[in-house]
């Protein structure tokens, strides 16, 4: 997508969180442009899995429809694409990245499409068909048993990327974090993925919008000493940005636009 197409998709994604239904005559109007563009716009973002197109418009995907992932990828979506267009910012080509099966790392997924020979290693089922459809990336796909509420495979693929070199950066989502006991996850076969690639990670860098610090995790999956950088939105506060820098991690806090504008990094000294 162009620019303009971009941002009347982040439109699009913002008035469905809100209203959970868009007409393409209202969306017409919106933007200022044909009715025929913005049906392109609504077939690119289904085939994204972001929306459900339905005659005359489109509709947010209903709740567990297709199982917890879907459902989550239309939850905070400003503040997802915020923090994966900063942490695309990230990858150069060529890079051997690591994602994990977080709604937000779909997202990076997304924004790192047009980037040249990389080469990605998760354990996302839709990252993993997104990336083989969409780009030149080359993808090792993590073995394991398929868990559909997160489209994931998990079990014990700790063997498949032993002596298989360096990961330049592992992006990884998560359900709760603290500096007592690092990034962590509520289901033990989520953490246990998390950790095979976290391993060969040169830096790990954490994604999640501010309302995982009010998140609760049984399993650490990369204690603070691990972690290279977080990258949230403002809702992070300031005495929790405090503690983790103490600890020598960058955080950069994301702001998100309003609906219907581009959803970048604030330039407020978090990020930058």
């Amino acid at each position: 997508m162009d620019h303009d197409s971009d941002v009347r998709g982040e439109g699009i994604l913002s008035a469905l969180e809100h209203a959970g239904h868009v007409s393409v005559n209202e969306l017409s109007a919106r933007f200022g442009v044909s009715a025929v563009t913005i049906r392109k716009d609504l077939q690119h973002l289904e085939r994204q899995a972001l929306l459900q197109r339905v005659r005359g418009g489109a509709r947010s995907h209903a709740p567990n429809e297709e199982g917890s992932f879907t459902d989550r990828l239309g939850r905070g979506v400003g503040a997802k694409k915020a923090i994966a267009r900063h942490a695309a910012s990230l990858v150069a080509n060529g890079d051997v990245i690591a994602l994990d099966s977080s709604t937000t790392a779909y997202f990076l997924a997304l924004e790192v499409l047009s980037r040249r020979d990389l080469v990605v290693i998760t354990n996302s089922l839709r990252s993993a068909l997104l990336l083989t459809e969409e780009s030149d990336a080359t993808v090792v796909l993590l073995g394991g048993t398929v868990r559909r509420p997160s489209s994931s495979t998990v079990g014990d693929p700790l063997d498949v990327l032993a002596g298989r070199g360096r990961i330049a950066t592992a992006f990884l989502g998560l359900t709760s974090l603290s500096p007592e006991r690092g990034l962590m996850e509520l289901s033990i076969a989520e953490a246990e993925s998390k950790r095979a690639l976290a391993g060969p990670a040169r830096n790990l860098v954490g994604l999640f919008d501010s309302s995982k610090i009010e998140g609760f995790g049984l399993h650490s999956f990369a204690t603070a000493d691990r972690v290279t950088r977080l990258i949230t939105d403002t809702g992070f506060d300031d005495a929790e940005a405090a503690r983790w820098r103490a600890l020598g991690v960058i955080v950069d806090r994301c702001d998100v636009k309003a609906i219907g504008s581009s959803s970048r990094p604030a330039q407020t000294g978090d990020v930058g």
